[in-house]
């Protein structure tokens, strides 16, 4: 590789990586699966960019040998769920997840035992070992809808994240209980600071997750999945966007729609880059030229542990295709 330094070594470094990561993913027969909130580069030179139950799609239908799932712990655990005869590879293993490790399994289940008789719903942003203790599992884009699939009168447990089950309570007008786990992005977003922001771009629409709090979600126009934000900045015919959620996704929202101006919400501490998930862009295009050079770090799930979570993970997938998600 190019030892000199600068912009345009640092250009040429990106260039020769990405081209020899292509050679190396067509010799192996390997797919890239990326989130949004990925770093940009890794994005511009993934197969599939996607949502949580995107890339969970694109998996149960894939034909390659080699997943490389550029994203956090959680989402390779859950490729390797849906496909356990291929290899699937992780750039980096301590890419973990805030929402998932606030939800230990040993806790989750007596949390279970201690209400009986309640269906249990868990996000997708979770453990093998917490998904293996659920009924279904559910994303930020089909929540509202799976939730909805049960009858009104269904007690729910709902698990982890506590501002996406208030928000699927508010608009279901459910009761579910709640475990109370959230996500360090979402919660770091400043209301204050949104309103401030508001008040100088009046005519920005606000773009939400329903990870974000009761309080923030109050001041967006569009509360809605990664996926689904970015449907509505793509198709929406406003020009200027306040984005509350991880700053990853204004890459593609800025690529689909280069002539519109997307503002990333600011988190409370100004000295920080808070919005952004510092878990997601541990991945880096050297780690995964090394990932797939090696085939290694490898994504593995205990096979019991697998065969457990695969069903709510096959009934999330069977409902949502059922919806039509």
């Amino acid at each position: 590789m190019n030892q000199q330094t600068g912009p345009a070594a640092a250009h040429e470094k990106r260039a020769e990586l990405s081209e020899a990561i292509t050679r190396l993913k067509k010799e192996k027969n390997a797919i890239i699966l990326a989130h949004y909130y990925q770093r940009p580069e890794i994005q511009d030179l993934a197969d599939y960019i996607g949502d949580s139950l995107a890339l969970a799609q694109i998996s149960a239908r894939l034909t390659q040998d080699i997943i490389v799932l550029c994203g956090v712990n959680f989402m390779g655990e859950t490729a390797k769920i849906i496909c356990p005869g291929k290899k699937v590879l992780i750039p980096d293993l301590s890419a973990g997840c805030s929402l998932a490790d606030s939800c230990p399994a040993p806790e989750f289940e007596k949390f279970i035992k201690q209400n009986p008789g309640h269906t249990v719903i868990s996000y997708v942003n979770t453990s093998a070992a917490v998904k293996a203790l659920s009924d279904v599992l559910v994303t930020s884009t089909n929540a509202r809808q799976i939730v909805e699939s049960f009858p009104p009168e269904t007690p729910i447990i709902f698990g982890p994240d506590r501002n996406l089950g208030n928000y699927i309570n508010s608009v279901t007008g459910r009761n579910m209980k709640l475990w109370n786990g959230a996500c360090h992005v979402h919660e770091q977003f400043s209301v204050e600071k949104l309103a401030e922001l508001k008040r100088q771009h009046p005519d920005a629409k606000v773009l939400a997750h329903p990870e974000c709090p009761k309080q923030l979600l109050l001041l967006a126009d569009k509360t809605g999945s990664t996926a689904a934000l970015l449907k509505y900045a793509t198709s929406q015919p406003f020009n200027k966007f306040i984005v509350a959620t991880e700053s990853g996704i204004l890459h593609q929202m800025q690529k689909e729609c280069p002539e519109k101006t997307f503002i990333p919400a600011p988190p409370a501490d100004s000295t920080c880059a808070c919005n952004e998930c510092s878990f997601m862009k541990l991945n880096t295009l050297e780690k995964l030229y090394n990932c797939l050079l090696t085939e290694s770090p490898e994504v593995n799930v205990d096979a019991a542990t697998a065969e457990r979570a695969l069903k709510p993970i096959e009934r999330m997938l069977q409902i949502s295709e059922k919806l039509g998600l």
